[in-house]
């Protein structure tokens, strides 16, 4: 069911919303727990076997933007953002297996996993996600996947 988000097609790169404002410092000594490894940001002098991470800000209903670089390739990213959001007490946005644009994982705080949907604007600061709604496959975005829309 989350195929894609458990896989590694990008080589350990992870591309999270939060769904709160978050310090940077919070976001790394959370994913460090999780992955129980050292979780550095990006800009940093002290990367060595370290995980990469940036967060950054935008408006919207998930304002925190967390690229996570040289994840572990034997830990599901699923299983990540599960811990990550259990940690944060916050929802996580992450990438699922469709092609469906609008269609994502969320992981919520007490570390369970759904289908929703999200309505996303790209702009100069980086994508704005909003108005979330279960993926009940009723959804117009959902019923007609990528696939059915260029037929």
């Amino acid at each position: 069911m989350f195929g894609m988000a458990d896989m590694d097609p990008t080589g350990g790169l992870w591309n999270w919303a939060a769904a709160s404002s978050l310090d940077s410092d919070r976001v790394c000594g959370a994913l460090a727990g999780a992955l129980e490894r050292n979780v550095v940001l990006l800009d940093s002098t002290e990367i060595d076997n370290a995980v990469l991470c940036d967060v950054y800000h935008v408006n919207g209903d998930f304002p925190t933007l967390i690229d996570v670089y040289l994840a572990p390739e034997s830990l599901a990213e699923t299983t990540a953002a599960s811990a990550v959001a259990v940690r944060l007490e916050v929802a996580i946005l992450l990438p699922d297996d469709s092609l469906n644009p609008t269609r994502y994982v969320l992981a919520e705080p007490d570390g369970s996993l759904r289908l929703v949907h999200v309505d996303e604007v790209e702009t100069d600061d980086g994508p704005v996600r909003r108005h979330m709604r279960p993926c009940t496959g009723d959804d117009p975005a959902c019923a007609a996947g990528p696939e059915e829309e260029a037929a």
